[in-house]
């Protein structure tokens, strides 16, 4: 017999007060039987979800999840802030643009920061962002590495006004570039493997010039989250529960992650210094409020800083309620 709306309101909350609750998390969210689910595209640290999927980690944890690929990054986003998923994997700075416009969302994981598979990749004759004055440059507008563009041409005195920008979808503008149509290209892993096949580019920036700067998150629509915290807690388990049988298991992990990204093994462990996996040590420490780029509350600052300033958003966003740090807290030892 399943238990009542009551007992199970119960139940869920003293799973988020206590820190042994997280096992009657994971039971409670067996028993409701709500299903998850989850938002995640092409990029590095969010294939450990599909590692998850294969190994049987979600149905472990006791939490009915149906995981959704998107090829288009920018749909994955729009899904979450629509209510057409309840979960998405996005960065910090696209959640603060959808929490900008009006959508309720909630950060309760960092899974990774980007230190290098984001990139600024230009052409054989283009040495340096100043570089690129004049010259067409593709990337998805609205998103992490066209925010990474702009912090790279502001380093280099530059605004967007300098160059020529080519609105395209990330996997479009790779191939764009290696096909010669645009003279540099803004792309995140694995679309920089296709973008680096145009013989003589290079990378004129990265991720990992911008310490901080791009933090990727599991992020759940704010309703979601009052009305299922077992099931968020369940899935917040079950990455850290995935990412240590990652680390036991790295040829068979790779081979899967690989297989998501369309990219061989080899080319999949080149990826590896550019993304960082959060340990929930890492994660805890990010939560806690402080005054460096580690820190998300001083990260989330400096993006809206910046959003505001180069007229990315119009109006600066409340804040107040989105990082979420219940539920690393309650993970297991």
């Amino acid at each position: 017999m399943k238990p009542s709306s009551v007992s199970r309101l119960i139940a869920a909350v003293v799973c988020l007060l206590t820190v042994s609750g997280a096992t009657a998390c994971t039971s409670q969210a067996a028993e409701s039987g709500t299903k998850v689910t989850l938002g995640f595209s092409a990029w590095p640290g969010w294939f450990p979800w599909q590692v998850a999927q294969e190994q049987g980690i979600f149905a472990k944890n006791g939490v009915n999840v149906e995981l959704k690929y998107f090829d288009s990054y920018t749909d994955s986003l729009n899904a979450l802030a629509t209510g057409a998923i309840d979960a998405n994997s996005q960065t910090l700075n696209d959640t603060l643009a959808s929490v900008s416009g009006g959508a309720q969302q909630k950060i309760v994981l960092v899974n990774d920061n980007s230190t290098g598979n984001d990139k600024i990749i230009a052409a054989e004759g283009i040495v340096s962002v100043s570089d690129l004055r004049g010259k067409k440059v593709a990337v998805e507008q609205g998103t992490v590495d066209h925010y990474l563009l702009l912090l790279a041409l502001a380093e280099a005195k530059l605004t967007e006004k300098d160059i020529q920008l080519v609105p395209l979808a990330t996997d479009a503008a790779a191939a764009a570039f290696a096909a010669g149509q645009v003279d540099a290209v803004g792309a995140f892993a694995p679309f920089t493997s296709v973008a680096l096949e145009r013989p003589g580019s290079r990378a004129v920036a990265t991720s990992a010039e911008f310490p901080g700067a791009i933090p990727d998150h599991l992020v759940f629509t704010a309703e979601f989250v009052k009305d299922h915290p077992a099931e968020v807690q369940a899935l917040v388990n079950t990455w850290f529960e995935t990412v240590k049988w990652i680390r036991d298991n790295k040829g068979a992990a790779t081979d899967i992650m690989a297989k998501r990204g369309g990219v061989t093994a080899d080319e999949y462990r080149s990826y590896d210094a550019g993304t960082t996996i959060f340990t929930r040590k890492q994660n805890l420490d990010a939560f806690t409020p402080g005054t460096t780029p580690s820190h998300l509350n001083f990260q989330a600052g400096k993006i809206v800083d910046f959003m505001v300033d180069t007229g990315l958003v119009k109006d600066r966003p409340i804040l107040d309620g989105l990082l979420d740090d219940r539920f690393v807290k309650a993970v297991p030892d």
